[in-house]
C-alpha cells in the first residue's frame, strides 16, 4: 500500500500519520499543500490533524482549496481512499467528500482527552479490522468537533450505515453522537478520533492499529 500524506502549515499530525502508515508496512511519501498532484501510484491519502492555516475562516476551508487539493478530489473521484482525521475531516467536508459540517464544540472550549468509542460498521477498509459493535478507546483534541447535518443527510447516514464510529458518551454536541462518517461508496472516511494518537501500549491505547492493519490487509495482493 502507498500512503500519500498531506501537509499543510499549521498541520501538526502528519509525522503522526506518516509514522502509523509506516509501522503497519505501508510506504509513505509525504506531500507538501501547494503540490499540484498526488505521487503515481498512491493507494490512499491521509489528511491529517492539526490546525491547517490557523484555522482562520473556519477550520478546513482554506486548506481544502489548496493546489493539492483538486488532486486530492480526483483520487476520491476515481475510487481512491482518502482518510481525514481531526483537521482532515472538516478539511473533507469543506472539499465536499463528506455530507455535513464540524461546529464549535457544545462547551466552547477545547477538548483533549481518551474518549470510548463504538464501532458502528465493520463493512469498509477502514473498519474491517473491527468488529462491529466493538468499543475503543482513542484520543480526541479539538475544538470544533461538533458534526451536524440536517435531517435528511443524518437519515440517509443511518441508513445505509455509514456512520464509521459513534461516542460512547458525547463530548461535543454531535448529533447522534456522530464521530466518524463514510462517503457513499465507503473509501473516503473522516473521524474526529486520532487512531494513529492510539496505535501502541506506550500511547495508553492500540485501539488505533487495527485500522491501519486492516487497510494494509484491504490493499494486500491477491
Amino acid at each position: 500500500m502507498k500512503a500519500a500524506v498531506i501537509t499543510f502549515p499549521g498541520s501538526n499530525c502528519d509525522r503522526d500519520l506518516a509514522t502509523a502508515f509506516e509501522q503497519a508496512g505501508a510506504e509513505v511519501v509525504r506531500v507538501w499543500h501547494k503540490d499540484t498532484s498526488l505521487p503515481e501510484g498512491t493507494d490512499i491519502v491521509g489528511v491529517p490533524g492539526g490546525f491547517s492555516f490557523g484555522d482562520y475562516l473556519r477550520c478546513g476551508a482554506i486548506a481544502a482549496r489548496s493546489p493539492i487539493g483538486k488532486a486530492v478530489v480526483d483520487h476520491a473521484g476515481r475510487g481512491g481512499h482518502v482518510l481525514g482525521i481531526c483537521n482532515g475531516f472538516q478539511v473533507l467536508v469543506e472539499m465536499g467528500l463528506l455530507p455535513g459540517a464540524l461546529l464549535r464544540n457544545a462547551n466552547l472550549k477545547y477538548i483533549c482527552r481518551t474518549v470510548g468509542l463504538r464501532v458502528e460498521t465493520s463493512e469498509s477498509a477502514f473498519t474491517s479490522g473491527y468488529a462491529t459493535g466493538a468499543e475503543l478507546q482513542v484520543p480526541i483534541a479539538h475544538h470544533d468537533g461538533n458534526y451536524m447535518a440536517d435531517p435528511e443527510v443524518l437519515a440517509r447516514l443511518e441508513g445505509e450505515g455509514r456512520v464509521a464510529f459513534r461516542y460512547l458518551a458525547n463530548p461535543n454536541g454531535s448529533m447522534h453522537d456522530i464521530a466518524g462518517v463514510l462517503s457513499e461508496n465507503r473509501r473516503v472516511l473522516g473521524m474526529m478520533p486520532h487512531p494513529e494518537r492510539a496505535f501502541a501500549p506506550l500511547h495508553g491505547s492500540a485501539d488505533g492499529r487495527a485500522m491501519f492493519d486492516g487497510l494494509m490487509s484491504a490493499f494486500a495482493p491477491a
